[in-house]
């Protein structure tokens, strides 16, 4: 099986990278940007079989290693 996972920021939580991202571009001549949010994706490739054991395991990895869950969200897609 195929997991991939979306980490973002939290609504209220500073980006930095997302403001630098949005200044370049507009300096790089994309005006209308009003805003940037950057992330991270991640794949994962799972040996299990079963969905939902897959799908409680990437979800035990989020909590403890892969998103900071104070600050980021993260969305779980399985194949």
């Amino acid at each position: 099986m195929k997991a991939r996972v979306h980490i973002t920021l939290k609504n209220g939580v500073l980006d930095p990278q997302g403001k630098a991202i949005q200044h370049a571009l507009v300096a790089l001549g994309f005006n209308g940007v009003d805003d940037v949010r950057q992330g991270k994706y991640i794949e994962l490739d799972l040996a299990e079989s079963d969905l939902d054991k897959a799908r409680a395991s990437v979800e035990d990895m989020c909590k403890k290693l892969l998103s900071n869950t104070v600050i980021e969200n993260y969305a779980i897609e399985i194949e």
